[in-house]
């Protein structure tokens, strides 16, 4: 499943595997806030891959962050 969130005023396509147990609209909720919380105090490595974010892809409770260039793209535990 695909969803669009906006994050740093552009929209960022979030991608869902069909194993999530979570409510998605809570699962959305709690990415958001964490994507802001690491943008405000995250570590320099971080707040280059959310400069650059392409696409993001939930796989149970992790999101995979995808940015631009493949070196930049992390994991991020949601729970």
């Amino acid at each position: 499943m695909k969803m669009m969130i906006t994050f740093q005023n552009k929209l960022v396509p979030v991608y869902f595997t069909t194993e999530n147990k979570q409510p998605t609209q809570k699962v959305l909720r709690i990415l958001t806030s964490t994507l802001e919380h690491k943008i405000n105090k995250g570590k320099n490595a971080l707040k280059k891959c959310l400069s650059t974010l392409i696409s993001i892809e939930i796989k149970g409770s992790e999101a995979i962050l995808h940015s631009f260039s493949e070196n930049d793209t992390l994991a991020l535990s949601l729970y």
